[in-house]
C-alpha cells in the first residue's frame, strides 16, 4: 500500500497536528500543480481531519462620525485709526465739533493730530501717540480725519500730515507742526512746555479769531 498520499492545500489548512514534529515530516513537492505531502505511515493515524473554518463575515456597523464645526464669532477688527487709547482721545468728524471740544476743555492742554488714513507716517507714528495719550490722562488729544474735513483742514493751513497743533485755554493756539516717529521728541517736548501748572484768565480762545469758512468745490466745465 502507498504510504503517499496527495493532498491539496486547502485540505493541509483544515488538518490539526497534535504535535510540530509531525509536520516536519511531510515533503512538498513543488513541481506538482497541487501541493504534494508525503508523510510517513507510521503517522498516518494521528492526523485528524476537521471541517474548514467557517469565516463569519460580520457586517460593521457604520461608526457614527460627528464633524464638530466650532463657529467662531469673528469680530471685525477696527482699522488703526479709529483704535483710541482711552476717554482722553476723541474723533473729530465737523468744524463744529472741533469747537466744540477745544470749548469744552477749558484749561486743559489739547493736542490735535491732523491724520490721513492713506498716510503711512500717520500709521507709524499712532501706536507711539496711544501710549503717550494713556501716559498724560490730562491731556486731551483730537484726531481730526483730513479727508473728512477738508475744508476745516485747508482753513487750519495744515498742508502735511501728520500735523499737530497744541491748544490751551486762554492762550488759545500755541504751537503747531509736522511730525513725524523719527521726530516724535518733537512733541514730548512741547508736552512738558505747553502742560505746566497755571490758571488761564479769560475764557478759552480756541483758535481765536480765525472763522473757519467751507472750501468751496471746483468747479467742472
Amino acid at each position: 500500500m502507498a504510504d503517499a498520499i496527495r493532498l491539496s492545500s486547502s485540505l493541509i489548512h483544515s488538518l490539526r497536528f497534535p504535535s510540530p514534529s509531525l509536520l516536519t515530516t511531510f515533503h512538498l513537492a513543488s513541481n506538482s500543480p497541487h501541493s504534494s505531502l508525503v508523510p510517513i505511515s507510521q503517522n498516518l493515524d494521528k492526523i485528524i481531519p476537521i471541517a474548514p473554518a467557517r469565516l463569519a463575515c460580520t457586517p460593521r456597523k457604520p461608526s457614527l462620525s460627528f464633524k464638530v464645526r466650532a463657529t467662531v464669532s469673528e469680530t471685525e477688527q477696527p482699522k488703526w485709526w479709529e483704535r483710541n487709547s482711552g476717554p482722553n482721545m476723541i474723533d473729530i468728524h465737523s468744524t463744529q465739533e472741533f469747537l466744540d471740544a477745544l470749548s469744552q476743555a477749558g484749561d486743559r492742554l489739547v493736542i490735535v493730530e491732523f491724520y490721513g488714513t492713506w498716510c503711512a507716517s500717520c500709521r507709524a507714528l499712532f501706536p507711539k501717540l496711544c501710549r503717550t495719550a494713556q501716559e498724560h490722562p490730562d491731556i486731551t488729544f483730537l484726531k481730526v480725519n483730513f479727508d473728512e474735513n477738508k475744508p476745516m483742514c485747508k482753513s487750519l493751513n495744515v498742508k502735511v500730515l501728520p500735523y499737530f497743533h497744541f491748544y490751551r485755554g486762554a492762550d488759545g493756539q500755541l504751537e503747531s507742526f509736522s511730525c513725524s516717529l523719527a521726530k516724535f521728541q518733537k512733541i514730548k517736548d512741547a508736552i512738558e512746555m505747553h502742560n505746566t501748572a497755571r490758571c488761564s484768565i479769560g475764557p478759552p480762545r480756541g483758535v481765536g479769531d480765525l472763522k473757519l469758512e467751507p472750501v468751496s468745490a471746483p468747479k467742472m466745465d
